[in-house]
């Protein structure tokens, strides 16, 4: 499964997600092999890059290439349990089990 942090330059931000999802994964004792964590820029996003891409609120308009279904909208971006929030509630959904 592929997460994809997105903002809006595709730098600190973003990058800050996508620790913050690695963490999570760790912190919920997954088999990271069966894990991608990346992240990128609102405009080079595309449908194929994740199954599920993290984003702050505001942007998700911009993701408009990206089914609905896929996106993660986070209120705050800088929260690391509610990103952790997210990660538990897709691997619930996917059949994942975690600690």
């Amino acid at each position: 499964m592929k997460f994809t942090a997105v903002c809006q330059s595709g730098l600190g931000t973003s990058f800050m997600v996508q620790m913050n999802i690695e963490n999570s994964l760790n912190d919920l004792g997954v088999n990271m092999d069966d894990f991608a964590v990346d992240h990128t820029d609102s405009g080079s996003v595309s449908a194929d890059m994740a199954d599920y891409f993290f984003v702050e609120s505001t942007l998700v308009p911009a993701l408009f290439r990206i089914p609905e279904e896929k996106i993660v909208p986070l209120k705050s971006i800088i929260d690391a349990e509610e990103v952790k929030e997210h990660v538990i509630e897709i691997l619930d959904n996917n059949g994942i089990a975690h600690n």
